[in-house]
């Protein structure tokens, strides 16, 4: 459709009314219409003579040309610009399409035209740019949108470009007891049948068992070994929560500290540090994986994922309603980095090192914060340390890295005025909510766990003396049908 008007109130496309008036009434006719191309469209199927001016050029002066007309004919405008125009590579004109999107919005606001009447559009993943290469090689450059850089010791991180990061800190296997021990000595009858059945969950890709601090049992599936680093998603969050215990012993902060951030000039600087690892800090969130929710604007689209969550508006007063929130942790994590001369390598620093994680990389953004809601890479293996680490109380090889009784609190649900969750404390999944009552009987009361997206899981049974990591890729597959809290249960009761 080029029609080259859209009739504005007061003034038609041969009018004579002043460009400055014709602007304001394009202005008003959005806003009364609710939407102008819904407005189009409406007016449009009723029979009216209406459109959408079009240009497909990305050249300055041709877009120019075309609001300022659009502006004298009182009409919206569609700007369209090419694959071999702009594309993520440049194109021939230099322009990214958010470059292309700021240039057109630039000259809008040299020649006065409101964005509100504005559409960008673009074939900017047209087939130019790969069509001299072989069908694979071009199907993914057709699918890639954005840039991931790799920094060695930290991952990829994607951005516009390359993040700036230090040297990280070196780690070994050193004091690992897990990294390379002889194969597990695995009880036929005690471990191998309830191990095996937990396998058989769609998509498990590792089980490892940890019992009285010795590895019992472990079961891979085909293509995956005891070395293949996997991503726990969401389990990155229970360990923040051993980085903020490491942080609380080395007195640089406290559970309690408040006004966080400078910002935060109204009621949100009454969020505490305990708040945010509590998932109870009020601010608006969404956690839904969907378009243009909250948690997909900020682990795929910002830079400083800390600072998009922190600029949400409170929907609750900090403290009296409990809703899972990446963003939390995130935000959580930059008061653990302040004033860290390399950011993102403060868990190498504080958690890998001294454990001896050597598989783990924790992937930073593009502010150079790791994303600890999210992004922490290890091995099956290594996620077992973590979770013998927090059996043990936060001690390791004898020495005492977080507070004594840290767990106790970390993993203890409090009262709060309203919750969307079912036993979550700081950071951990805990069996024993708050009112006492349990979320599963099957379980031993003092059950606590890690829990990332598609599966991920890794449970910590303190009365059994008892780890078990669960890693694999379900997406869809309810927790039930996992089958790890059977397998957790079943060998909580060995002794």
């Amino acid at each position: 459709m080029n029609v080259p008007h859209i009739t504005t109130a007061g003034a038609g496309p041969m009018s004579n009314t002043a460009p400055g008036a014709l602007l304001d009434n394009a202005a008003a006719n959005v806003a009364q219409s609710g939407h102008w191309v819904a407005d189009t469209i409406r007016r449009h199927k009723a029979g009216a003579p209406v459109g959408v001016y079009s240009v497909c050029s990305a050249h300055p002066t041709v877009v120019e040309a075309a609001m300022t007309q659009a502006a004298a004919d009182g009409s919206s405008v569609l700007i369209e610009a090419t694959s071999n125009q702009v594309d993520q590579f440049g194109g021939y004109t230099g322009l990214r399409p958010d470059d292309f999107r700021r240039l057109v919005e630039d000259l809008a606001g040299r020649v006065g035209f409101p964005l509100e009447g504005l559409v960008l559009g673009g074939d900017h993943l047209g087939p130019h740019r790969w069509r001299d290469q072989d069908s694979e090689t071009a199907i993914m450059g057709v699918l890639s949108k954005q840039y991931a850089w790799y920094t060695k010791g930290f991952g990829c991180t994607v951005g516009e470009q390359a993040p700036a990061l230090g040297e990280p800190t070196a780690v070994t296997a050193a004091g690992n007891p897990f990294t390379e021990p002889a194969a597990p000595t695995m009880n036929t009858t005690a471990y191998k049948a309830p191990v095996a059945t937990a396998m058989k969950a769609p998509g498990t890709r590792a089980i490892v068992v940890i019992k009285n601090g010795q590895l019992v049992a472990e079961s891979y599936a085909e293509g995956f070994t005891a070395s293949t680093p996997q991503l726990g998603w969401s389990m990155a969050k229970s360990v923040t929560n051993l980085l903020l215990g490491r942080r609380v012993l080395a007195g640089s902060i406290k559970i309690t500290d408040d006004h966080l951030r400078p910002e935060w000039t109204d009621d949100r600087a009454k969020i505490t540090i305990d708040d945010l690892s509590r998932m109870q800090s009020g601010l608006t969130w969404n956690e839904e994986y969907d378009l243009g929710t909250p948690i997909t604007e900020m682990l795929y689209s910002q830079p400083d994922m800390a600072a998009f969550a922190a600029g949400q508006p409170l929907a609750h007063q900090p403290g009296s309603y409990q809703q899972y929130s990446s963003g939390s942790t995130n935000i959580l994590c930059d008061q653990l980095t302040a004033g860290s001369e390399n950011p993102a390598d403060l868990p190498r620093k504080e958690i890998f090192a001294p454990l001896g994680l050597s598989s783990a990389v924790w992937e930073p953004d593009g502010a150079g914060n790791p994303v600890c809601s999210s992004y922490l890479w290890a091995t099956p293996r290594d996620w077992a340390a973590i979770g013998q680490f927090a059996l043990q109380d936060g001690t390791w090889n004898g020495q005492r890295l977080i507070p004594e009784g840290w767990m106790k609190q970390a993993t203890t649900a409090l009262p709060v005025e309203k919750s969307e969750e079912q036993g979550y404390a700081a950071g951990w999944w805990v069996n024993r909510q708050a009112n006492g009552t349990l979320v599963d009987p099957a379980l031993p009361a003092d059950a606590y766990w890690a829990s990332g997206h598609d599966g991920q899981r890794v449970y910590v049974v303190p009365s059994a003396d008892l780890v078990v990591v669960r890693l694999g890729f379900s997406p869809g597959v309810s927790a039930d049908a996992l089958g790890t809290a059977p397998l957790v249960a079943a060998l909580a009761a060995l002794r």
